[in-house]
C-alpha cells in the first residue's frame, strides 16, 4: 500500500507545474456560477489528457462534468471540483485551487491505474457553489446516486479536517410603491425604498433575538431611479443561515415577517422571491473518512489545526453529505489570519503557499480514495457512520 501511495505522491509532484498553470489560468479568468465555460473546458481537457474518460454537461448542467477511471467491479468514490468565482472579487474563495486539487488527485490516480484495486473513481465538476446550488441540481439529477463516498478540499488559512457548515436559504423582497416628485408632491407617493430600509431595520432588531450561530445578511439590489423621484420600485436580497434545518426555516419565516411588516408600515406592495429550491444543508460529519484523511495528511508531513467554531459559512457540499458519506477538509493556501472572500485571499490563491497546499491536498485525497478502494472495512464504517451519525 505504501508503495502505491509513494507513486501517487510522485505523480502529483511530476504534474506540479501543469497543475499550478491550471490553477493560475482559472484564477486569472474568473467566471460566475453556471458561466464557467472556460474553467470547465480547461479542467476537462487536462483530465482527458491524463487518461480519464470525460463526460461534459452531466445532470443537465452545461458546465458540470464527470471524469472517470474504471478498474473493475467495486465501489465508486467521487472527488469534487468547484470553479466558479465571486462577483467583483474573483477567486476570493480559492475555487481555482479547489478545482486543481481535485483534478490533480484524479490525474495522480490515473497515473497508478494498474496498481489500483477494483472500483470506479469519478472527478465530478460541480458548478455554481457560490449561491447557485450546482451540487443540489446534480443530486436531483441522480449524479451521486451510484457514488459510495465523496470528498473535496476547500481553501483556507489552516489545515483543518472538519468544519461545520450552516444551512442557508436565500430570499428576495421586491416592493412596489407609487412614484411622485420628491419635493413638490412627496405625499402623493408610496416609497418602496422606505420599505426596503425598514426591512433592514426590522432584521437588525431581529438579530438580537437569534442564536449565536445564526446569520442574516442582505444587500439592496434596487434603490430607486433618482433622488427627486419617490421610488416606485425597490428590492433587496437576504441570506438566512442556521446550524439546523428546523431552525433555518423558523428564522426564514421571521425574516419574511420583517419584510411583510415593512410593507404594511409603508403602504408598499411586497413580492417575495422564493429560492427554496436551492437550500444549502448543514455538513454531516463522517469520522471514519476524516480519520483516513488525517492519517494520510500526517504521512505527507502535515498536521491539522483544531476545528474552527466561530468562522462558519455554507456550501452545497453539505447537501452531498446528507445523501452519501462525504468530507470537506480545509487546505492551507493562504497565510494564517487571511479572511476568506477578501481581496487578500484572492491574491493568496496563486502564491507558492497556495501551490503547496493544492498539491498536498491532491496527494491526500488521492491517497484516501485509494484507501477506500483497498479497504472494504473503511467504506463500510463510513456508511455505518453516515446512517447512524448526526448533522
Amino acid at each position: 500500500m505504501s508503495r502505491v501511495k509513494d507513486l501517487i505522491d510522485q505523480a502529483v509532484d511530476r504534474l506540479g507545474d501543469d497543475l499550478e498553470c491550471l490553477s493560475r489560468t482559472i484564477h486569472d479568468n474568473p467566471e460566475l456560477g453556471y458561466q464557467e465555460v472556460k474553467a470547465a473546458g480547461w479542467l476537462t481537457a487536462f483530465l482527458s489528457t491524463q487518461g480519464l474518460q470525460v463526460e461534459r454537461g452531466i445532470g443537465g448542467v452545461d458546465t458540470a462534468f464527470r471524469a472517470t477511471i474504471e478498474t473493475g467491479v467495486g465501489p465508486t468514490i467521487a472527488i469534487m471540483c468547484e470553479y466558479d468565482a465571486l462577483p467583483a472579487i474573483g477567486h476570493a474563495c480559492g475555487h481555482n485551487a479547489i478545482a486543481t486539487a481535485g483534478a490533480g488527485a484524479g490525474a495522480a490516480l490515473a497515473a497508478v491505474r494498474d496498481a489500483l484495486p477494483k472500483g470506479r473513481i469519478q472527478v465530478i465538476g460541480t458548478p455554481a457553489e457560490e449561491g447557485g446550488g450546482g451540487k443540489v441540481k446534480l443530486i436531483k439529477a441522480g449524479v451521486f446516486g451510484d457514488v459510495d463516498a465523496a470528498m473535496m478540499c476547500h481553501g483556507w488559512d489552516q489545515w483543518i479536517l472538519h468544519q461545520d457548515l450552516l444551512g442557508i436559504v436565500r430570499v428576495g423582497f421586491e416592493f412596489s410603491g407609487k412614484a411622485a416628485h420628491a419635493a413638490a408632491d412627496p405625499w402623493e407617493g408610496v416609497n418602496a425604498l422606505d420599505a426596503v430600509i425598514q426591512t433592514f431595520n426590522n432584521v437588525s432588531m431581529l438579530r438580537q433575538q437569534v442564536t449565536p450561530s445564526s446569520r442574516i445578511h442582505g444587500i439592496v439590489t434596487n434603490g430607486g431611479a433618482a433622488p427627486n423621484i419617490i421610488p416606485e420600485a425597490a428590492a433587496c436580497l437576504f441570506y438566512v443561515r442556521a446550524a439546523e434545518l428546523d431552525d433555518l426555516w423558523t428564522l426564514y419565516e421571521r425574516v419574511v415577517a420583517c419584510a411583510e411588516g415593512a410593507a404594511t408600515a409603508t403602504g408598499a406592495t411586497l413580492k417575495i422571491i422564493d429560492y427554496r429550491d436551492t437550500v444549502y444543508e448543514p455538513m454531516k460529519r463522517n469520522a471514519p473518512l476524516l480519520e483516513a484523511f488525517r492519517a494520510n495528511l500526517h504521512e505527507i508531513g502535515e498536521i491539522e489545526a483544531p476545528e474552527v467554531r466561530d468562522r462558519l459559512g455554507s456550501s452545497d457540499v453539505g447537501n452531498v453529505s446528507q445523501v452519501i458519506p462525504c468530507i470537506q477538509p480545509l487546505m492551507k493556501i493562504a497565510p494564517h489570519g487571511t479572511p476568506i472572500h477578501s481581496r487578500d485571499f484572492e491574491a493568496a490563491a496563486v502564491t507558492p503557499l497556495a501551490r503547496e497546499g493544492t498539491l498536498k491536498a491532491a496527494k491526500v485525497m488521492a491517497r484516501t480514495t485509494y484507501d477506500l478502494l483497498a479497504d472494504p472495512a473503511l467504506l463500510t464504517k463510513a456508511k455505518q457512520e453516515f446512517k447512524g451519525g448526526h448533522s
